[in-house]
């Protein structure tokens, strides 16, 4: 039986399509069955036109000899159209289900807003009612508090028939938050809905505690969409546990559930959070999913109530999440957080954190849609990562990742973790873990056996004026500047059973290079996963030829100023070269959490015991003025910075790892300190600015005083003019081409004062100059040399000193030809000020 399946020509008067004027004749193209059925095998197997297997086929094919090949390549042509047109008209059905329900989204916003606007219509109206009557206005106000005031909101539960009716109150009153008008809700600071947003995202403007909404649409359904919901620790990563204790089947066919849940900290400073909450999972009658929760009164503390002593019950009034289907599949999403997190608990300059609904839409609510949104393009195929990893393998990876050094920061009781240093004075805090968990999750844990423990060191600190992407930015691009290439050597070794290792017993140099390979990214690129290679080589000549690369697996995120994130974090851990699916993970590495700007907050106020202010000293100095919109206070905001490194050690070896990771997380923070000094928007420290100035008379004396102490004691100008005076001589001093360092007479020589070429041979800042000992500059022969010539320098007033070798804070050595020291002497007294040394033609080895 013929049929037609190739286009024809148009019966209209338009005239034919431009594929028809191919044919030589006017005439219908017509095939036998067989002749489709053939035409079909060889379009699947060589798609492309190109092809030599396919004209190997249509010449082996004994059916399609009789057919012109000019006629087979219409066919083939219209083929690829008709493809391309189906496949367009799916995508555009597609786009229009969607769009029909991202509008019947809008239209539902849009009365809820009506609704609201109707509402403080009514309520503008009763408060000019109540100015013309003040006897009443108490009255009216007590009665208005009485009935905005929850009534019975922590009601006791211990009574399991009492469950429903709370069950039923906390639905209606998540149904009045997530469409109606029970909270007062306002767009989201930099998430403005669009084609390309992946939800509508709303925070409370006044309410008790804070709270968080958002509005999407997703192509999974209902029951999907709620079980990954429900499966908090899959998507929340600050979610440490989840234990359902008990499920109570409801009379209307949806569970009452009885929920513990523990919460990390994200930083050293604060406690971790709890909640005991009541779960309701239900069907509404027009069809919709709901998971509600709110709160609990009572005291379910979990399986092990010695453990719940390390959290603060906090309280979550009524949230969960709206669940509609969508016709043509999907479904439409409504999620409330609202919670109550006792902001009271923690120091007063980490409060804007926890009293931020803004923070809550970060961390919960838009973290819960963009993982759904995440989901579903995964399961649509739309996701495509490298080395041939699976998105879930990925994903997992990610999550060990994060949660392990949640567990590292927060140092639980029952995982393990012990604190050796409890001084309050330090500024590190070491504690070890014994039990070899190495994600802080028993169900990805892999156990080493050979592992001794694990021990971290951890610090928190507050930075201000700087911006959180662009050093998270720096930290990840510019590895070398902060982290020590033996230590990362020494983590990678100790994964290893039998390779135990310490840094120093093999020697091994960083040649600089570090290539990074992305693995995969989320959907909006808010977070990266990648794998980095930090290329090395052995200094022993007997393994010359032996790889000591080292490779890392790493997330990185919040590097983008634009984005709307609760958080910037690099965290990384050492993996081997073949990245098993299974791979031990130790993860270490920086947060940076930005702070909002708390009303009637006063400058000065500390962060608690164990926090370092990196950048304090630009608080200091005199109070200057700044009109509206300088430029100098566009960027004005504070942040906390959290810092965990984690090292796996040998029984044998506790001691030695941790004094090296004290040393190393110190050294970690002094960098950090000058890399934050560096790329803060304000430039170096004001008071130390000051002081550089051309007026600031205490950099104009100490800059006449070492010129004069120099001509004084060499007999020769230090700045080769003696015509220099007043601002100017701060000026040549400072650019200088020697490197001029100035250090006290104390028991402990510390810098004081160092012009730019010095702070450039030390790599370090005027701020951070100040932590540098003078004998911590000189190797062994330079410290020798000192002393020896420190008894001529002090009687004859200064000393040439020989050529030799000095370490840069940064670990890096620095030759010199020569070095110069002399005595600074205060021209009121004459006394001895401090100790002053010139580098001659220094530079680095």
């Amino acid at each position: 039986m013929a049929m037609t399946v190739t286009q024809h020509r148009e019966s209209n008067s338009g005239g034919g399509s431009s594929i028809d004027k191919h044919l030589d004749s006017g005439k219908y193209v017509r095939y036998t069955a067989e002749q489709v059925e053939a035409l079909e095998r060889v379009y699947l197997e060589c798609p492309k036109p190109s092809s030599l297997r396919r004209q190997q086929l249509i010449r082996e094919c004994p059916i399609l000899s009789n057919i012109e090949p000019k006629q087979i390549k219409v066919w083939f042509q219209n083929r690829r159209c008709r493809e391309k047109q189906r496949k367009e008209a799916s995508r555009l059905h597609a786009v229009n289900r969607k769009l029909t329900a991202m509008n019947k989204l809008l239209m539902e916003e849009n009365g809820r807003l009506q609704k609201r606007v109707s509402q403080l219509v009514c309520e503008n109206d009763y408060m000019r009612q109540q100015l013309h009557i003040p006897s009443k206005r108490a009255a009216n106000a007590s009665c208005d508090s009485a009935v905005t005031t929850p009534q019975h909101y922590m009601r006791d539960a211990s009574n399991p028939a009492g469950f429903l009716s709370i069950a039923e109150e906390t639905l209606t009153e998540f149904l009045s938050k997530a469409t109606g008008t029970a909270v007062d809700w306002v767009q989201m600071p930099g998430m403005k809905p669009g084609p390309e947003s992946v939800g509508i995202f709303a925070i409370s403007q006044s309410c008790a505690g804070v709270a968080a909404r958002a509005c999407g649409l997703v192509s999974l359904e209902p029951t999907k969409v709620a079980e990954i919901l429900k499966d908090r620790l899959s998507w929340f990563r600050e979610c440490r546990s989840l234990e359902v204790f008990t499920t109570v089947p409801a009379g209307n066919g949806g569970t009452i559930e009885l929920v513990y849940t523990q919460i990390y900290a994200p930083t050293t400073l604060a406690p971790a959070r709890d909640f005991w909450t009541l779960r309701y999972t239900t069907t509404l009658d027009n069809g919709s999913l709901v998971v509600c929760e709110r709160s609990l009164s009572g005291s379910g503390a979990g399986p092990n109530a010695a453990a719940a002593a390390q959290f603060v019950r906090a309280e979550v009034l009524s949230s969960g999440y709206l669940i509609r289907p969508c016709e043509g599949g999907g479904s439409i999403i409504h999620i409330v957080d609202h919670l109550n997190l006792q902001p009271w608990s923690v120091p007063e300059v980490l409060q804007p954190l926890y009293e931020s609904s803004k923070v809550v839409a970060q961390k919960m609510t838009i973290a819960a849609l963009r993982y759904i949104r995440q989901i579903a393009q995964e399961t649509s195929g739309e996701v495509v990562y490298g080395l041939g990893r699976q998105p879930a393998v990925l994903r997992t990876f990610s999550q060990r990742l994060s949660r392990g050094f949640n567990h590292a920061v927060n140092g639980f009781n029952d995982d393990g973790w012990s604190v050796l240093n409890c001084n309050d004075a330090e500024d590190v805090i070491i504690s070890i873990n014994s039990t070899k968990n190495l994600s802080g999750t028993s169900n990805l844990a892999t156990p080493l056996t050979s592992l001794g423990g694990v021990l971290c060191a951890k610090a928190s600190m507050l930075l201000q004026n700087v911006p959180p992407a662009a050093l998270i930015r720096f930290l990840r691009e510019h590895r070398s500047e902060w982290a020590d290439f033996n230590v990362d050597a020494y983590s990678a070794a100790s994964l290893k059973a039998g390779s135990y290792t310490y840094p120093g017993m093999r020697p091994t140099s960083f040649t600089g290079n570090q290539i990074i390979m992305p693995l995969g990214h989320t959907i909006e690129h808010e977070e990266m996963l990648e794998v980095v290679r930090l290329e090395g080589h052995t200094l022993a000549q007997e393994d010359a030829f032996v790889s000591r690369d080292i490779h890392l697996l790493q997330i990185c995120s919040g590097i983008d100023e634009n984005s709307v994130g609760a958080c910037s974090e690099l965290i990384f851990a050492p993996i081997d070269e073949m990245f098993p699916d299974d791979a031990p993970l130790v993860p270490s590495g920086f947060r940076i959490i930005p702070l909002d700007s708390k009303p009637g907050y006063q400058k000065g106020a500390t962060a608690g015991n164990r926090t370092l202010d990196l950048t304090s000293g630009l608080e200091e100095g005199p109070a200057t003025s700044h009109a509206e919109g300088d430029a100098s206070s566009c960027y004005n905001n504070r942040s906390v910075l959290t810092i965990a490194f984690q090292f796996p050690f040998d029984s044998s070896l506790q001691d030695n790892v941790a004094i090296m990771a004290l040393q190393y997380v110190r050294s970690v923070i002094s960098s950090v300190q000058r890399i934050a000094m560096a790329i803060s928007p304000s430039g170096i420290d004001p008071a130390v600015s000051a002081k550089l100035s051309p007026g600031s008379p205490e950099a104009l004396m100490l800059a006449q005083w070492i010129c004069q102490s120099y001509s004084y004691h060499l007999g020769t100008e230090l700045l080769r003019s003696d015509t220099l005076v007043g601002d100017s001589v701060l000026k040549h001093l400072w650019h200088h081409q020697d490197a001029i360092l100035c250090c006290s007479l104390k028991l402990q020589p510390m810098f004081i004062f160092a012009n730019q070429a010095g702070l450039d041979m030390m790599e370090t800042t005027l701020v951070a100059l100040q932590d540098i000992t003078l004998d911590k500059i000189f190797d062994e022969s330079g410290r020798k040399a000192l002393f020896s010539d420190f008894a001529r320098i002090m009687q004859q007033g200064f000393a040439y000193l020989p050529g030799g070798i000095c370490m840069s804070t940064m670990g890096r050595h620095v030759s010199y030809e020569q070095a110069i020291a002399w005595k600074v002497l205060a021209e009121q007294d004459n006394s001895v000020h401090c100790l002053a040394f010139s580098f001659i033609n220094w530079t680095f080895v």
